[in-house]
């Protein structure tokens, strides 16, 4: 690798041009996958980082305000601040659970019984009669048809009900040529221009006033009104009144600042030893730890955790949230022979593996088990405890991963047939084609140059008549892999041209055969859907899996018809999901269907150096053409001047990359090297403005978030009385007014959570020293594989750096996708993982 001199004037570290609420500051080098939109209700983030802005009066601008602020060390519980964090480092790791434990929520909160009404005696058997109603009903509730979405919950049922309103003609329709000859292939669709944000509940004035009313009372700013009545509802006003620690369901809200409304409201009695706070308190730390992306916590962490937040006695506080319905408990059967590969979870710190992420692994509980029935004499359980919308998704999940696998491939030519629709595939592209010929279900493994694979298979579904469909997770990686598609089919024809491919029978794939996973959902993507609701696809191939969050892959496999084959692909090294869970590598661990393995290196110097860094090696290599350099920085304040100048002067005149295409990577937003200096100092040498709109000029380069934990990156194109009108990727939107401050922010320099799924011929990777203890493994690798030509390294972390990759893996996630899946998959029948030789 070589090293840069330094040269060109510093650039002034300019003020945040966008003005804030006053906020508290979060630590130095922290991260933040949910982006600019940290502030939305239910925004997430992934391994454990930190939203931007924290504070009661911000409630609405940060997700999650403090509740990672230590994160950076949280190992298994998910916390918003050096309580949390300490007890998260408790040493329990990511594994599955039971998905029917309903009697253990019944046995659970049998504990609960009001002991002034009855005696002992009396309320163990009121809750065992309890407990065998929930059985029962759970029973017959098992052998009543599901309805396809039945089980989702949250956003990804929100979204299901939207698609389901433009089925049944609530809302405008696509129209479909009824003369179409082949019936079996939708039409495409026109899509409108502009991407206009869903409007939120609307509520009435009086509601409103009332909230505001307590929130005044309280000594909570009225701002609060709108989101409270969100999360609460209609009568989120007597609902305060009655229990002022709700106010934790607000996004933002610290437990010392809803302890300080309630000592407001309620007056010197009320105290850590309230059964509200205790509930209230239980329910606050699991979503904080769906924020660093568990679906649920081992119930001893999670009372540790609760007894650091002074609560007199964790254990009734849990039990009460378990018999109100707030939270779910469930049990997972544990083997008694220590270091079983198979039944025993492994620890929270995890080991570094050369692929990435931990693998957890976890028995298959017996009927009994599920049914909260399970013999004294057993054997040893593991309890968690969780949200019903996140028990309820992975459920779904795992249902339709298992629907998938059963039903045979409705579209089945030979498997020769496959093979001969490309001729030219050869290793482990013609075994995926192998693979996808014969099973429903396969899993693809592989760095970038792996695409190829997919692109082949897609091809040679195509070939034979399937409807496919490429989903991705950014329009970025979607325009990248139609690219691909289409070289790959020109190349086949022999003459590297559209026409003459054509020609040789080679037919190119149609728009719709590429999309990104939120808009083939919301069915402003790809081929649309079927009169059923399914997608009309006979073939999914989805890219970049490791990014699927529980919910949206639930809402995924639910939008399959039978018969339909899907393919997972991706890199399981790079940074996972935004929102809770780890579907990809619990797939992975599960096994129960074929795996295929990419023996296709990543080209180059860049692609030796990540490859090394995905299995724990930081290596120097040969760099003739300056592909990689290392610029050494004593601090912070040299790595804003280094890194616009990197961008604005040396990548552009010795390599000819623009400062438009090339990509700032930091640790995290905060801190003296975070997003917000850097994008401050290169707006100021790239493209200086008063900042006219919200603190943006026309010719911006901005972060817009959608929806938590989707980021799209574009240009501000203008600034009106209706909003900020940028172009993403081509594509118009318009920000409301009161929209922008939430939802956007400059984008020359982002997190590396916010570049997955990007590529840019340059990209620049800083490392200031404030940020050290936040690098891991795959944080290195995804941040120094975002560059396809050229990568510049910041360097001001020492050896930190090696050390992260070396010695820090995946923070570790406790899901129960593992458990839920294994009984399921193994009783398909279908053949095993079938890895790469």
């Amino acid at each position: 690798m070589s090293t840069e001199p330094a040269e060109g004037p510093a650039a002034p570290e300019g003020p945040e041009p966008k003005a804030r609420a006053a906020q508290t500051a979060p630590p130095q080098g922290t991260d933040d996958p949910a982006g600019p939109d940290a502030g939305t209700p239910g925004s997430v983030q992934s391994q454990g980082d930190v939203p931007d802005d924290a504070g009661l009066e911000t409630a609405r601008s940060d997700a999650a305000g403090s509740a990672a602020a230590e994160s950076g060390a949280a190992e298994g519980a998910a916390a918003s601040d050096a309580g949390r964090s300490e007890a998260a480092a408790s040493g329990e790791s990511a594994d599955a659970d039971d998905a029917g434990s309903e009697g253990s929520r019944a046995e659970q909160g049998a504990g609960a019984a009001d002991a002034e009404e009855m005696s002992e005696a009396q309320a163990e058997l009121t809750a065992q009669r309890e407990l065998r109603q929930r059985i029962a009903q759970r029973k017959a509730d098992r052998q009543q048809p599901i309805r396809s979405g039945g089980k989702l919950n949250g956003t990804a049922a929100d979204l299901l009900a939207a698609v389901r309103a433009v089925e049944s003609g609530e809302r405008p329709v696509q129209v479909f040529d009824a003369s179409e000859p082949a019936p079996r292939r939708a039409a495409p669709v026109e899509r409108s221009a502009p991407v206009a944000p869903a409007p939120g509940p609307e509520f009435s004035a009086t509601a409103l006033d009332a909230v505001r009313e307590v929130l005044t009372a309280g000594g909570a700013p009225t701002d609060l009104a709108r989101p409270a009545a969100e999360a609460l509802g209609e009568e989120a006003a007597e609902l305060l009144r009655q229990d002022p620690w709700q106010l934790l369901r607000v996004t933002g809200v610290r437990p010392d600042q809803a302890d300080g409304f309630a000592r407001a409201l309620l007056g010197p009695a009320c105290g850590p030893h309230d059964e509200r706070r205790g509930r209230a308190l239980t329910v606050w730390l699991l979503d904080q730890a769906a924020v660093a992306g568990h679906t649920a916590l081992d119930l001893p962490v999670l009372s540790d955790t609760l007894g650091r937040y002074t609560v007199t006695d964790p254990d009734a506080a849990v039990q009460s949230a378990i018999t109100e319905g707030d939270v779910l408990v469930f049990q997972d059967a544990l083997d008694a022979a220590p270091g079983a590969p198979a039944g025993t979870a492994a620890p929270a710190p995890a080991r570094p593996e050369p692929a990435g992420p931990s693998t957890d692994a976890d028995a298959a509980p017996s009927e009994d088990d599920q049914d909260g029935e399970a013999d004294s004499d057993a054997g040893p359980v593991r309890v968690l405890v969780g949200l019903e919308r996140y028990a309820l998704a992975e459920e779904s999940l795992a249902d339709g991963l298992a629907r998938v696998v059963n039903a045979a491939p409705a579209a089945a030519p030979d498997p020769s047939a496959w093979a001969a629709a490309v001729p030219t595939a050869r290793g482990s592209a013609a075994e995926l084609l192998r693979a996808v010929a014969g099973h429903s279900l396969v899993l693809h493994t592989g760095g970038e140059a792996a695409r190829a694979e997919p692109a082949t298979l897609l091809r040679a579904a195509h070939t034979l008549g399937l409807r496919v469909c490429a989903a991705t997770h950014t329009v970025d990686g979607r325009q990248r892999f139609a690219a691909l598609v289409a070289g790959a089919s020109a190349a086949a024809a022999g003459s590297g041209t559209a026409d003459e491919a054509s020609a040789a029978g080679l037919a190119p794939l149609p728009d719709t055969a590429f999309a990104t996973v939120a808009g083939l959902l919301a069915s402003t993507e790809g081929p649309g859907r079927e009169s059923e609701g399914a997608l009309a696809v006979d073939l999914l191939v989805v890219l970049d899996a490791p990014q699927l969050d529980v919910e949206t892959a639930a809402m995924l496999v639910e939008s399959l018809s039978d018969g339909a084959r899907l393919v997972l692909s991706g890199d399981p090294a790079v940074l996972w999901s935004a929102g809770p869970g780890r579907v990809f590598a619990d797939l992975l661990a599960a096994g129960g269907c074929p795996r295929v393995v990419s023996r296709i290196p990543d080209p180059g110097p860049i692609g030796e150096l990540v490859s090394g860094i995905g299995i724990g090696e930081l290596q120097q290599v040969e760099a003739p053409g300056k592909e990689v350099v290392v610029v050494p920085v004593r601090d912070a304040g040299e790595a804003v001047h280094r890194t616009v100048q990197l961008v604005a002067d040396s990548v552009p005149r010795a390599f000819g990359v623009a400062a438009e295409e090339t990509q700032v990577i930091t640790p995290g937003h905060g801190g003296a090297a975070g997003t917000r200096v850097l994008n401050a100092a290169l707006k100021e040498r790239l493209n200086p403005g008063p900042g006219r709109f919200g603190g943006f000029d026309a010719g911006d380069r901005v972060a817009y978030v959608p929806a938590p934990g989707r980021m799209l990156p574009g240009r501000v194109v203008k600034g009106d009385a209706e909003g900020l009108h940028l172009d993403c990727d081509g594509s118009p939107v318009v920000v409301p007014k009161e929209r922008v401050e939430d939802s956007v922010r400059h984008g020359w320099a982002l997190t590396a959570h916010q570049a997955v799924g990007l590529r840019r011929p340059a990209a620049v990777v800083v490392l200031p020293g404030d940020a050290t203890k936040t690098l891991t493994r795959p944080w290195v690798y995804t941040a120094f594989g975002r560059g396809e030509r050229h990568l510049s390294v910041v360097q001001g972390a020492d050896q930190a750096l090696p050390r992260a990759v070396a010695e820090v893996p995946a923070k570790p996630r406790t899901t129960r996708l593992v458990t839920l899946l294994r009984p399921q998959l193994t009783s398909a029948g279908n053949a095993g993982d079938r890895p790469a030789p």
